[in-house]
């Protein structure tokens, strides 16, 4: 009989756990608009990527290699079988997801990886699968970022679709310094491609035999976060220093962003690195020194906090906060850090299709922010 009121106890304590309440009792507040945080994802493993379906349901990747679907209504999260195998090491794993910007008609996915090669060596892949009956099939390799190292760090790795639905998307430099600034390789590079992996019709090295021809940007370490503004249409990217440097750049096409020969960074050492200007150069829109580490980012275009319209927010790994930045044109005007006090790394930003900001974390995290 014991035995059965301590099953009867346990069963009881764990129908409240699952059925508690989510949101948090905490308020915050920025220009005025007040807001709680609702935790809907609770996991052990770094969600590096995460975005929409038209459903309303989350797709999500953790760093380990798993793609999930959470369903925010039933509050179920059913993981996808068919993801590739990934090199799971260090920075390296399954990273960005993004649902294609015509699903309704494809079903389509693309997603980004840390691809094992022979030697222990690994490179940045773009993948593509159909999405279907909360399953993976016709997955397939689009793109590979030429070279590999045996690095286990800085695969860049964002997606961002184009008006025409071709991709960008951020390659690291793997922590190979020399290869940044030459055009015969994929590191420190935005690349421009065709949801077949083709290079994006106009790209500006289409014409130059001693460039690859999906490389559209150079000069870039460790890319992380990348998004269109909703007014102006330009591409926005946010760049992680070594010890400061880190940087916010508006993306053009044959643009260069300097590392490592011009960077406001150092050594995590100590030393200087290169210079901090040079002609031919693009100096960045903001930079901080120390480093605040940023990777995720979103702007926010929604109605549930009009105050924050066209604001970009952007996640921080060692700084541990959600950083607002105000943007007038192209300039930086206010900086705000919100969420200070959750002492967690922020890994990925996005606005859910009902207005709201959402955000992942590296231990496992994918919560809402709500308005009050």
């Amino acid at each position: 009989m014991r035995y059965f009121v301590l099953l009867l106890l346990f069963i009881n304590i764990a129908c409240s756990a699952n059925t508690e309440n989510k949101t948090s009792t905490k308020t915050y507040e920025s220009e005025g608009q007040k807001f709680s945080l609702e935790n809907l994802v609770s996991r052990e493993d770094v969600i590096w990527g995460f975005d929409f379906l038209p459903d309303e349901r989350i797709i999500f990747t953790e760093r380990s290699g798993k793609m999930f679907l959470f369903d925010p209504k039933s509050q179920k999260t059913t993981e996808l079988a068919g993801t590739p195998k990934v090199y799971a090491e260090g920075q390296g794993g399954l990273l960005d997801v993004r649902v294609d910007p015509k699903f309704k008609e494809n079903k389509r996915i693309f997603f980004t990886y840390a691809e094992p090669l022979k030697d222990d060596k690994s490179t940045t892949a773009v993948g593509v699968s159909t999405l279907e009956d909360d399953k993976l099939s016709n997955v397939k390799k689009i793109f590979t970022a030429d070279y590999g190292t045996d690095a286990d760090k800085h695969y860049g790795s964002r997606i961002a679709f184009d008006k025409t639905g071709n991709l960008f998307v951020t390659v690291g430099e793997r922590a190979e310094r020399d290869p940044v600034w030459d055009l015969g390789n994929h590191l420190g590079k935005v690349i421009h491609i065709t949801p077949e992996g083709k290079p994006a019709a106009g790209n500006p090295y289409l014409d130059n035999k001693k460039a690859k021809p999906e490389n559209y940007a150079l000069g870039i370490r460790s890319p992380q976060g990348l998004d269109f503004h909703p007014e102006t249409g330009e591409l926005w990217l946010a760049d992680m220093g070594p010890r400061g440097g880190d940087e916010v750049n508006i993306v053009e096409a044959g643009k260069n962003y300097g590392w490592p020969k011009v960077t406001k960074g150092n050594e995590y050492w100590g030393p200087s690195i290169g210079k901090e200007k040079m002609e031919g150069v693009v100096e960045p829109i903001a930079f901080w020194v120390p480093s605040i580490s940023p990777s995720g980012m979103s702007f926010y275009s929604g109605d549930k906090f009009p105050k924050w319209k066209n604001n970009l927010f952007l996640g921080n790994l060692s700084g541990e906060h959600l950083r607002r930045l105000v943007i007038e044109g192209r300039k930086v005007v206010k900086q705000e850090k919100l969420l200070e006090d959750i002492g967690t790394r922020f890994r990925s930003v996005n606005e859910g299709p009902d207005g709201y900001l959402y955000f992942s974390t590296d231990d496992g995290k994918i919560t809402r922010i709500k308005n009050l």
